[in-house]
């Protein structure tokens, strides 16, 4: 669960701006009841708002029902940044023992299964700023901990490259871990442009095709909803048509566990009062067949979760609502939509065809003795690799 400390972990220092005024700088640990204050609230999303790199997963309508359902007994700090007592930075970190199934204790960035990006919640203007005092603060409280471990960071972003000039300042070793390459949607195409692009004419006359099939069957049309009207409904809808697939056999739907299922329901909701949730559906007579529900979060859009019906597979439902999906293209304040698929999955590849490359990091904390510990270690796992 989250640490419930009531009062605050400050670490205060004093900087001077390069008009020659002194102002403050302070990592807080926040509690689980000031995290949920209205005030407090508003705050993180006036920071989510002005953050450099858009993260749908730290931000409070995703995050705080993933603390209430997702946490289970592991102790979750919410590390807060201010410069001048002004909200400049936020992330969840845990403390670990175990890496990877070994032994070794460390830091990291708190992320579940159901997340898919690790880039901080930083102010524009901020980002280098913000990792030399994390950094810093990990050094005088590194405890147990080997190193930090930064999970999916976009590479190409802010918040990476902010890292990399900070680590080269303070000649601190870090070391890439793990790297994967996702499907991403970012062009300057309108739809039937981009569809022309990425498929084949025999590909896309097999899709015309299905279409025309499945209108067949009955009623067939897409449904678009961005508002809170009707939430629960869908939600409900989304979870009992997952759970009538593999997903539900396997035991992997969302609706098949107490926790992921309060933790969709909650997050949907939130999301939709706050404006950063579009649901997409194809309906036939009236039933859903495919289902997808994506956050928007200019100028980027994450995929968060899709579903089909499998009786229907035949007719490709899922390729079908992501042609549909394709709408996104024709919005001035979107630049770019991250799929959240894994690596090479094939249904949203025949389709979006650039990729988001997404790093996990592990940087050296503390000492001298800690760091060659550190180094000794990354240097075994990593074989062959040039450290960062």
């Amino acid at each position: 669960m989250m640490d419930m400390a009531t009062a605050p972990d400050l670490t205060e220092l004093q900087f001077q701006t390069a008009t020659g005024a002194v102002g403050t700088v302070d990592l807080r640990l926040v509690s689980a009841a000031h995290a949920a204050d209205a005030h407090f609230g508003r705050e993180w999303d006036a920071l989510a708002a002005d953050a450099s790199e858009p993260n749908a997963f730290l931000e409070r309508w995703f995050l705080l029902p993933s603390l209430t359902h997702l946490a289970g007994n592991r102790q979750i700090n919410l590390k807060t940044f201010h410069v001048d007592g002004v909200l400049r930075g936020l992330l969840p970190v845990t403390r670990d023992w175990r890496y990877y199934g070994y032994p070794v204790p460390h830091a990291g960035l708190w992320l579940h299964a159901n997340a898919f990006c690790g880039a901080p919640l930083v102010a524009q203007g901020y980002e280098r700023m913000f990792w030399r005092e994390l950094l810093a603060h990990f050094d005088r409280k590194s405890r147990q901990a080997l190193f930090l471990h930064l999970p999916m960071l976009p590479a190409d972003g802010p918040m990476n490259a902010a890292l990399d000039d900070v680590l080269t300042q303070t000649g601190r070793t870090a070391f890439t871990v793990d790297r994967e390459d996702r499907a991403m949607l970012s062009t300057q195409m309108d739809a039937d442009a981009y569809v022309a692009t990425s498929m084949t004419a025999k590909k896309r006359k097999e899709l015309r095709r299905q279409r025309n099939r499945l209108s067949e069957e009955g009623a067939l049309e897409v449904e678009r909803r961005s508002t809170e009207e009707g939430i629960e409904d869908w939600i409900s809808e989304f979870l009992a048509l997952e759970a009538s697939g593999w997903k539900g056999e396997a035991g992997s739907a969302l609706a098949s566990a107490t926790d992921t299922r309060g933790f969709f329901t909650d997050t949907l909701i939130a999301s939709a009062r706050s404006g950063r949730l579009e649901r997409l559906a194809l309906r036939l007579d009236g039933r859903p067949i495919a289902m997808l529900a994506s956050f928007i979060t200019p100028p980027g859009v994450f995929s968060f979760k899709t579903t089909f019906d499998e009786a229907y597979a035949r007719y490709s439902p899922g390729l079908l609502l992501q042609l549909e999906n394709l709408e996104l293209l024709s919005r001035p304040a979107i630049q770019w939509a991250d799929s959240c698929a894994v690596e090479g999955h094939s249904m949203i590849e025949r389709i979006w065809r650039e990729k988001r490359c997404l790093v996990s990091r592990n940087v050296a904390i503390g000492g001298t003795l800690r760091r060659a510990a550190f180094g000794a270690l990354m240097a075994y796992e990593t074989r062959g690799q040039t450290p960062l």
